[in-house]
């Protein structure tokens, strides 16, 4: 598979269907969340008058990711969209190992998808209580560079838990193009999570696709997490392949970025073992 790399890690409610038949393995909470870079924004109007916030830095971006902090240290695993891995408009600071330092979660990696000179280095990270076993940077197809797929892997290679996060590109062809890349990683694995800003809604085309090609399924369709002032659209999910036992799944109402964060608390198969933090 092309366009991939080894990297390090570091250290540092709705009801749902019951399922067929109940895990009894290790519960662990899961939130995906695309920060914007600790950019507030409630209006649409501040996409203009915020906008010099994307290339500079400003006073309030570290209180804003003080918040999210406080926000993301009871779980356990956190995807995170739109960070920074260290530039002009970040104060050269790496945002996701901030963000793990400020909420004290053992384990970060990150993944630069597109540089702006020295103004902006664009990233998605995780933070994690447990100890992971290999991630891999995957480079996703596209017309226009700059979208990546960050691959974490848990436990044994037999029985092993897979997370991928993903901020999938705004262009439905070139989305089309990165779901098909997915959906061969995912169809290696049997327990898989998949977490993200998709820049879709599930009941697009897109969607049908990923879910057509793989096992994954999404338990709840209408969590809508964009704009955050005003949730219409439902862009950001956590898939799961169905030997996942989903407890339950919701936007929460944190309106600091553009979007909502996304949680979902699963039970995983007896046979998994993430480990201790």
């Amino acid at each position: 598979m092309p366009n991939v790399a080894a990297t390090k890690f570091h250290k540092s409610e709705r009801s749902l269907p019951e399922a067929t038949a109940a895990n009894t393995g290790q519960r662990i909470r899961l939130l995906s969340y695309n920060v914007q870079a600790g950019i507030s924004t409630e209006r649409y109007r501040h996409y203009v008058t915020r906008s010099w916030k994307h290339v500079l830095p400003h006073a309030a971006r570290f209180s804003n990711l003080d918040r999210v902090a406080r926000l993301i240290k009871d779980y356990d695993i956190v995807g995170l969209q739109e960070l920074d891995a260290g530039s002009l408009r970040s104060g050269y600071i790496n945002l996701t190992e901030y963000l793990s330092e400020k909420s004290h979660m053992p384990f970060w990696s990150d993944q630069t998808n597109r540089r702006i000179g020295r103004f902006a280095r664009h990233s998605t990270g995780v933070l994690s209580r447990f100890h992971p076993s290999e991630i891999i940077e995957h480079r996703l197809p596209g017309r226009i560079p700059g979208r990546g797929a960050l691959f974490i892997r848990y436990g044994n290679r037999h029985d092993s838990l897979v997370v991928l996060i993903l901020h999938m590109a705004l262009g439905r062809r070139a989305r089309l193009r990165q779901f098909d890349y997915i959906s061969e990683i995912v169809n290696e694995y049997r327990h898989v999570i998949v977490m993200g800003d998709l820049n879709c809604h599930s009941q697009s085309a897109e969607m049908d696709y990923l879910i057509n090609r793989t096992m994954m399924t999404e338990p709840i369709h209408d969590v809508c997490t964009f704009p955050s002032w005003r949730p219409q659209r439902n862009i950001d999910h956590i898939l799961v392949t169905p030997t996942l036992q989903v407890d339950h799944v919701r936007a929460l109402d944190f309106p600091l970025s553009d979007h909502l964060p996304v949680e979902m608390q699963i039970t995983l198969p007896e046979s998994v073992h993430l480990g201790n933090s």
